[in-house]
Formats: structure tokens, C-alpha cells, sequence
């Protein structure tokens, strides 16, 4: 049953993976700046004035090179370790404001603010963004509303119109108003409608935002899905999609690199399956699941088309579902060599853990021996302990190598200031 009267909050950091650069080089302020994908291959995160310049997300990196040295673009490879510990450490100060939080994304979380209605929810925001600022230094905008969906779409009056500062609440702005402002924004903008389903509502005559709140929940849930009318029901002030303050366990997990130079050998494909079989088995049981299934495939370059191609995959089950790295490396490698074809230069390997299950919840076989289950936990446990207090890959399996000439290049990767005890930034008095 919907809950009346509701105040949901989203709290964005505003270009967040450029803003995080901005930190820690201040010279960078009011600069373009284009944050590259693994192996520095595409473009991923761009600053405001990469996106006034028109270059799109997504677009290859040498396809927007001579443009960027022309504009002096200040660009940047990925520095996931970085990124995730700033989210992390604003995700907290956010917590410190309100209990009832889910954190959607790595730079996004929604809030729960019904219980402060006491308060001026507006002058509430402020105080979350100045803190944030403070403390970490991050800009970020805030949208409240009645649900979710408006949550969303307040945030986006907040970061495009500059009369909010920052922080929009749906809830205090008039009902002809509130149809204004809906009037002219896309349909689009709309949380949950891609560019596909864009399309078929404006077929429909849905161009904006009013349009889609005026439409007829029941006719579209015919024409598209119970998902569309539970949309336009919370365009129309209806809380439909409940706060997870604990996410679902994923249902995949994957972990797939493109090489920094071509792989011939079927030991440097090993060694790179060994190290994301790793990495996605860490995943797995920090949300305390196990694998029943390992997919593996390795991929050719496609954009060399003079070169031979070949992109193999194979699924192979294991004997019982486990998170256990030994046995989840050894599944994945005997999936490798059975796919494994001399003569080619690969760009790209890649694993997924399917059909995912709770850890503890799978019915024993009859031989099993409880010591060596035991004896596995416990093993994992010590290595994972290790890793999250002394860095990830202080204990490593020998199978992922020690050279990794096959590694991602990150040529343009800026330090771990925040996570490396000697990456952290000094500041000298003058």
C-alpha cells in the first residue's frame, strides 16, 4: 500500500569521477576533464565542459583525441580505487543525516526524509551539501519529492536550474507550478525510460514529463509493462518503489579486462582469467554467496578487421555451488583451455559467476567432508582479512602471475591519495 505524505530524497555528486580528480588538483577547477574506461580505451565520465563541447559517453578514446588537445582537455584513466573510497567516505557523512538511506549507486543515494518534516527540508539539503563539501570537498545536488521517480527528476531541477542552489523539493512547489516545470522536460529524463522506450512514447504523443504524468497508468501497463504504470504512478505523488537499505545480492557477478597489449599464449590468458576469477570471487563472498556456474570467454580485437577474429565463450557447471577462489580458478581455466585456439592475438578475457545462491542455504552431499568445508571457509576468511587490511593482492594466488605484461594500460591514472600510505598528497608551507 502506498505511503501518503512521503519525502524522498537523492543526493548526486555532480560529476563525480572528474570532481574527484578536482580534489586533489585544484588547478583543475573549471577545466575539461575526460575520465577513460579500463585499458584507457573509451570515454566514461566527462566534466560539464566536456559535455557543453558535445563529446558523447562512450565515444573511443582516439576518435576524440585530436579534439581534446585542441580544447586542452585535461584527461585522466580510471582510478576505481580512488572513486570508491570518496564515495564511500561521503556515503557516511550522508548516513550521519538521516538513517533510512540506500545507496544506489557510487555516487548516488536516496534518503527517507519523512520524519524530518519538522525541519525546512530545503535548509536541511544545504547542510548536507556544505558538509559534504567541507569534509570531502565533492559538489553535490539534491532532489526531494514524493517517490523515488520524483526524487529523480528533482535532482535534475536541481543540477540544470540554478534558481534551486543546489537543492529542489517537489513537495513545496505549487501544483500548476510543478505541471510548468514538468512541461518542459523530456520525457527522457524520466527515471527508468531508455531511449527505446522514449521512442514509443512519443509515437504515443508522450513528448514530456506532464505528458507521461497525465497518461493513463492502466492503458500503458497494457502497451509496455507493470513497470511503466507503476512510473507514471509515482509521477503522480505515489510511493510505489520502497528504500532497500541493505541492496540485493547480485544474481551475476562478472569481471572482464581488455589487455594493454595483444595475448597470444594460452599461460597469459591464464593468468588473467586466474586474477578476475579472483577479484569476482571476493565479490561473491562479500555478499555471501556461492557459485553453482563459471562462464569464461576471451575476445579478439573487432575494430581490426584485416586480423582473424574469434570471440569463444563456454558455461561450465561446478560439482557443488562454492566461493571458494581454488575452486572457482581451477573450474574457469579448464573452461579456458577448451576454448583456447593458437594463431590469435586476443584484446580481451573476461569471467561471470551465474546461478548465485546464499552461502550456508545449499543441501550437503552425503560424502561430504565437513572438516574440508570448514577448512575452505576459514582459508578465505584469513585471506580476505589480510586484503582488506593490508591492500588488495597482499595474499594472491601465484597463478595470476608477476609480470602481468597483459595488464590494462592506465598510462594517465592518477595516485591512490586517499588508500596508500605513500600516495598520500603532502602539502608544503611557503
Amino acid at each position: 500500500m502506498a505511503l501518503v505524505n512521503r519525502s524522498i530524497a537523492l543526493v548526486d555528486c555532480n560529476n563525480f569521477y572528474a570532481s574527484c580528480e578536482r580534489v586533489f588538483n585544484p588547478a583543475l577547477k573549471g577545466k575539461p576533464i575526460i575520465i577513460l574506461s579500463n585499458n584507457d580505451g573509451c570515454v566514461i565520465a566527462r566534466s560539464q565542459e566536456v559535455k557543453d563541447l558535445g563529446i558523447k559517453m562512450g565515444v573511443p578514446w582516439f576518435k576524440v583525441q585530436s579534439l581534446a588537445k585542441y580544447h586542452r582537455i585535461s584527461t585522466f584513466s580510471s582510478n576505481y580505487t580512488l572513486y570508491a573510497d570518496m564515495s564511500n567516505r561521503v556515503m557516511k557523512i550522508i548516513s550521519e543525516f538521516c538513517p533510512d538511506q540506500e545507496v544506489y549507486s557510487i555516487d548516488e543515494c536516496f534518503l527517507d526524509l519523512t520524519g524530518f518534516k519538522h525541519l525546512a527540508l530545503t535548509d536541511y539539503g544545504q547542510r548536507i551539501r556544505s558538509t559534504i563539501n567541507k569534509f570531502v570537498g565533492l559538489p553535490v545536488c539534491i532532489g526531494i519529492g514524493a517517490s523515488k521517480t520524483l526524487a529523480k527528476l528533482a535532482n535534475h531541477l536541481a543540477k540544470k536550474r540554478s534558481f534551486f542552489d543546489g537543492v529542489c523539493d517537489l513537495n513545496t512547489v505549487k501544483p500548476d507550478a510543478l505541471d510548468g516545470l514538468f512541461s518542459e522536460i523530456s520525457v527522457g529524463e524520466v527515471w527508468g525510460v531508455g531511449r527505446r522506450t522514449e521512442k514509443r512514447l512519443v509515437e504515443l504523443g508522450i513528448h514530456t514529463v506532464l505528458d507521461l504524468k497525465r497518461a493513463s497508468p492502466r492503458a500503458l501497463r497494457k502497451q509496455f509493462s507493470v513497470v511503466m504504470e507503476r512510473t507514471v504512478r509515482e509521477l503522480n505523488g505515489e510511493s510505489c518503489i520502497p528504500l532497500e537499505e541493505i541492496a540485493p545480492p547480485k544474481k551475476q557477478l562478472i569481471c572482464s579486462r581488455g589487455f594493454g597489449a595483444p595475448v597470444f599464449s594460452l599461460s597469459a590468458l591464464s593468468e588473467a582469467v586466474t586474477s578476475y576469477i579472483t577479484r569476482a570471487a571476493e565479490k561473491l563472498r562479500c555478499q555471501r554467496s556461492v557459485a553453482a556456474q563459471v562462464y569464461v570467454f576471451i575476445h579478439t580485437n573487432p575494430f581490426k578487421k584485416k586480423e582473424p577474429q574469434y570471440s569463444p565463450g563456454r558455461l561450465v557447471p561446478l560439482p557443488e555451488p562454492t566461493d571458494d577462489t581454488r575452486m572457482l580458478i581451477n573450474t574457469a581455466l579448464a573452461g579456458l583451455r577448451s576454448i583456447y585456439r593458437p594463431g590469435f592475438a586476443y584484446k580481451k578475457a573476461g569471467v561471470l559467476l551465474d546461478d548465485l545462491s546464499p552461502s550456508g542455504q545449499q543441501q550437503k552431499g552425503l560424502f561430504d567432508n565437513m572438516g574440508t568445508l570448514q577448512h575452505s571457509k576459514s582459508l578465505m576468511q584469513a585471506i580476505d582479512r589480510i586484503n582488506n587490511a593490508m591492500g588488495s593482492g597482499t595474499i594472491k594466488f601465484l597463478g595470476e602471475g608477476l609480470e602481468k605484461q597483459w595488464k590494462a594500460k592506465a598510462e594517465k591514472k592518477t595516485r591512490c591519495y586517499t588508500t596508500r600510505i605513500d600516495e598520500i598528497p603532502v602539502a608544503y608551507a611557503v
